[in-house]
């Protein structure tokens, strides 16, 4: 299973930082807030999205 997250709902659940380390993402780089990211269900789980 795949779970999509845009960057402004990582956000809101205050998870964006670890989206960023997973995605290698930097303060430096441009993110739009519509911007997705594909995670794992392994992934979603670490983060807490899913149990």
């Amino acid at each position: 299973m795949k779970i999509i997250i845009t960057q402004k709902e990582a956000v809101d659940k205050g998870i964006w930082t670890e989206i960023m380390g997973m995605f290698g993402v930097t303060k430096e780089d441009e993110v739009w807030g519509n911007e997705e990211f594909i995670l794992t269900e392994e992934q979603a789980r670490h983060v807490g999205l899913i149990r």
